[in-house]
């Protein structure tokens, strides 16, 4: 009876994210996302990247944002380095010596990246905040598009999509690659069709500032059981933007480049966070979700049933010995989604196209993290370390402002 549950699930929260949400998309046309000719009437925009032990990749990352389309007067990018163990602070202040328009901030504790973002929004008067990961290279129309989208007032927040950089360095990231390219094809469509996407990535998202002020309170002060979490705060200021009766988006024309874990103990580690996130973040939308459109509140319940449900599902396979049949059925559904895959990006370049065959990796992969890692996110909910990117020293603190951040500033931040 449990497992016959947990397959209704699954096909339910499949054909939400792989068939309805594209069947809506085809009904709506163009007007699924819909774009405004903002030439000439360009909002103030701070491009900024919260910075932990990233090294000379925070510099690329500059770089990059220093070449946007968007008009150079109205643009302005704000590091803030949260406590960097490496030469992280010494790239972004080269960068910020070659250009005025980028201001390096540093903490003087380790805050985590919501609060870190939180800092420069109070130092900035922009309009509108691009929030890039410190990792992460842009292509030069990324801000304008997503700027670009917002076309209403009642749209707060507006996320770019992600392609893996590194997609062909080994079978690992060949498959996050095809993982990735399903996740912004095909998963937020049902959700981007009511404008509530519950997730928009911290890699490239761009939200108006005054609805991050109005926020401020509740993202400065996550925690669980009294200990703060730093991990999943893009999720969960996504849903509070939700929460708060605000519209979230999605395009895929602002498009931004990241490098997959290459190794499995990277992903794992990535996995343990992300795991831990939708957990901690379902279980507080319990509360509100309701009031979502309905089509998008089953699918959130649905979803997080299904999260809860089905490491069940492989424990029961694995005690009735149909733990192979389970992952030849894994690897018929990903033998589809990869042909799918393979007709949908034969004109992708070369570099970020990879082979469907290696989407089949998920058929083990993925009842593995939902039986270990599951169980184990559950138990360590109250985790406040960053995890992927060594451990957070703390540096001794000078002149304060009241968030806890000490003042080491190159360039201005308006």
């Amino acid at each position: 009876m449990a497992a016959t549950f947990v397959h209704l699930l699954v096909l339910l929260v499949f054909v939400n994210r792989y068939f309805l949400g594209r069947w809506l998309r085809h009904l709506r046309g163009e007007n699924f996302d819909p774009r405004m000719d903002i030439e000439g009437r360009e909002p103030t925009v701070a491009i900024v990247v919260p910075l932990f032990n990233e090294g000379e990749g925070i510099y690329r990352t500059i770089r990059s944002l220093l070449e946007q389309d968007y008009p150079a007067d109205r643009r302005r990018i704000v590091v803030v380095d949260d406590c960097s163990t490496d030469d992280s602070h010494a790239w972004a202040w080269k960068a910020a010596c070659e250009s005025d328009r980028v201001t390096v901030l540093r903490n003087a504790t380790n805050l985590g990246k919501r609060r870190s973002i939180n800092h420069a929004v109070r130092r900035t008067e922009a309009e509108i905040i691009v929030s890039v990961d410190s990792d992460v290279v842009l292509e030069r129309s990324a801000v304008r598009e997503l700027v670009a989208r917002f076309t209403d007032p009642r749209i707060a927040a507006v996320g770019g999509r992600v392609h893996v950089v590194n997609a062909n360095q080994n079978w690992l990231t060949r498959m996050q690659a095809i993982k990735y390219w399903f996740g912004y094809e095909y998963l937020k469509e049902l959700e981007r069709a009511f404008r509530s996407v519950m997730c928009l990535s911290g890699c490239l998202t761009a939200y108006r500032r005054e609805v991050l002020l109005r926020l401020e309170p509740i993202l400065e002060n996550r925690n669980v059981l009294g200990i703060p979490i730093k991990y999943g705060e893009d999720r969960f200021l996504t849903r509070q933007i939700v929460k708060a009766g605000w519209q979230t988006v999605m395009t895929l024309d602002a498009v931004s480049y990241t490098v997959a874990p290459a190794t499995l103990a990277r992903y794992f580690s990535q996995q343990l966070r992300w795991r831990r996130s939708n957990l901690i973040d379902y279980l507080g939308g319990i509360s509100h979700a309701w009031r979502l459109h309905p089509v998008v509140a089953i699918h959130y319940f649905s979803t997080f049933a299904m999260l809860v449900a089905y490491p069940v599902m492989v424990v029961e396979a694995l005690v009735s010995q149909s733990f192979w049949a389970l992952t030849l059925l894994h690897a018929g559904i990903l033998a589809l989604l990869g042909t799918i895959y393979w007709a949908k990006t034969r004109d992708m370049p070369a570099n970020l196209r990879v082979s469907p065959i290696w989407f089949l990796a998920m058929a083990a992969l993925m009842p593995v993290t939902y039986l270990l890692l599951t169980p184990l996110a559950f138990f360590t909910l109250d985790s406040g370390s960053w995890e992927t990117r060594g451990k957070p020293k703390h540096v001794e603190q000078k002149q304060l402002e009241p968030s806890g951040v000490e003042r080491l500033d190159v360039g201005p931040a308006t």
